[in-house]
């Protein structure tokens, strides 16, 4: 090897490792939906969630965000609302709708203080404040540009873990995303989460410990 070549996998090394840092720190300074992990199987996990407020919009999942739907939600956070209340962006936009279609409906979760508080109303039409219900949900979690392929593979992996294990799901996914648009796809966090259905006699575990979405 070359001294230039050595110099320039030092720098590549470098702006890799710059790039890896920022990412996490970036997401590190956002406020993430807490939840608690029931159990743990490689980058899968099954967690319960509390009821969660967002704002809402209908979006496409493969534009990333790109056709307009990410900015009406940041409109909302910044003061497009009723209070003119700027609200602190968090972590994860939830993508609700059935994975493996385009059109899906992107949501940006309240702070906890604010959801206390009270959530104040949009003054776009292109926004909705609304309940996501809480539950326990299969959840894996990978990294890569996430799409309606790459969410449906992910769905997959999923759902067969799901079958060896017996647990029994919703028909629909949801897609969560932790980082911005222009993250480096192998540094990004996605995750697809599925609802669980639970019988009537079933007792929550309370194993596990309520916690922030992990970095």
């Amino acid at each position: 090897m070359t001294r230039k070549m050595f110099h320039l996998g030092v720098l590549v090394g470098a702006a890799v490792l710059g790039t890896a840092a920022w990412t996490m720190t970036a997401r590190a300074g956002y406020e993430s939906a807490e939840y608690k992990v029931v159990e743990t199987d490689g980058d899968i996990e099954i967690r319960e969630y509390p009821d969660l407020m967002l704002a809402a919009t209908s979006s496409k999942l493969d534009s990333q965000g790109r056709d307009g739907s990410f900015m009406r939600l940041f409109r909302y956070i910044s003061g497009n609302n009723e209070s003119d209340q700027k609200i602190a962006m968090t972590t994860p936009v939830f993508m609700e709708g059935d994975s493996g279609l385009s059109d899906v409906s992107m949501g940006f979760v309240m702070p906890k203080e604010v959801a206390v508080k009270g959530v104040p109303d949009p003054k776009s039409d292109g926004v909705e404040i609304r309940r996501r219900e809480g539950g326990r949900f299969a959840v894996i979690r990978f990294s890569g540009r996430m799409d309606s392929k790459l969410a449906k593979k992910q769905e997959a992996r999923l759902r067969d873990w799901m079958k060896s294990r017996g647990l029994e799901g919703e028909t629909t996914a949801e897609a969560a995303g932790y980082d911005p648009p222009f993250t480096p796809g192998p540094l990004g966090r996605n995750e697809i989460l599925i609802r669980l259905k639970q019988s009537s006699d079933e007792t929550p575990s309370v194993d596990g410990s309520m916690r922030h979405g992990d970095l």
